[in-house]
């Protein structure tokens, strides 16, 4: 076979969706942690190298993560695979694109460097670009794609809503909420946010009326879960008949699902790039769909 879907074992259901849909085979690595936390990583490829490989890797957690791939990729091309595409649905470190204070390191672009030097190519799903507009800016080799769970996730919505409003949490959710409320043809409003830290914030609602509405909070990432959660206290004070949540990814670090669910939150939806109880909706087929278009069997 020419061309391979390799995947970690801890993401085997999340890359078979993927291979199924491009019609190609998965196979899987093994990873060892020593006890000094060094990875030891094992390839099935020493008996047939294909031409291609396809590297299914979800960058949360990332740390180790970006360690994998260095050692794959540069492991491949010496057993001489050819080209080497990654699939990472969620792409870390794309957040930090500015120095805030002195002496901040801007993670964005040394990502994306790290990542174009190893890979012909990169598919990812909703990336955090917020100062720039295209993902070849922070990838600046190669093939840099970047999709959207928005109109999936606002299909969503529109099955459980005949007229939702789509609210996001602040003003770099705009991006994504318009583009849902464009696809189902459906209000939509932003509200305004000031951060005091990671994980307090102040929200201020949009001036649109909210009362007796089903409201739909949408963004790309949930992670410390404290502006939906204010965001959705702030919409039932104001008479929202409901409040449900609608993600991309689904960090969900720590305690914030509690957090959001006791706020008052009721549904909570996200997509599948990141492996978590509230995936409803797969992203394989988009994945794929993208992917043969760069694959050359």
């Amino acid at each position: 076979m020419s061309v391979f879907v390799l995947c970690a074992p801890d993401e085997v259901q999340a890359a078979n969706r993927l291979a199924d849909a491009a019609g190609l085979p998965l196979i899987s690595y093994q990873l060892h942690h020593f006890p000094d936390a060094e990875l030891k990583l094992t390839l099935p490829l020493a008996e047939a190298v294909p031409r291609e490989l396809v590297l299914y890797r979800s960058l949360d957690k990332p740390n180790d993560k970006l360690v994998e791939l260095l050692l794959i990729a540069r492991h491949a091309r010496l057993q001489g695979v050819q080209k080497i595409w990654l699939v990472a649905p969620y792409l870390a470190y794309m957040r930090q694109d500015i120095a805030f204070n002195p002496g901040e390191i801007v993670s964005q672009k040394i990502i994306g460097q790290f990542l174009a030097e190893l890979f012909d190519g990169v598919i990812t799903v909703d990336p955090h670009l917020h100062r720039i507009s295209e993902l070849s800016e922070a990838i600046p080799q190669g093939a840099a794609i970047a999709l959207s769970g928005a109109p999936r996730l606002a299909e969503l919505i529109a099955s459980k809503h005949s007229r939702p409003l789509l609210i996001g949490p602040d003003a770099e959710a705009l991006q994504w909420v318009a583009l849902a409320a464009e696809h189902i043809h459906c209000d939509y409003a932003v509200c305004n946010k000031v951060r005091h830290g990671d994980t307090q914030v102040d929200i201020a609602l949009p001036d649109i009326r909210v009362q007796g509405r089903n409201v739909v909070l949408m963004d790309d990432v949930a992670s410390s879960g404290r502006t939906l959660a204010g965001a959705c206290s702030k919409l039932l004070a104001a008479g929202a008949a409901s409040v449900d949540v609608a993600v991309t990814h689904a960090l969900f670090a720590g305690d914030a699902l509690e957090v959001i669910k006791a706020a008052g939150v009721g549904e909570v939806w996200s997509t599948d790039c990141i492996a978590h109880a509230s995936n409803a909706i797969s992203m394989a087929p988009l994945l794929a769909a993208e992917l043969n278009k760069l694959l050359t069997r």
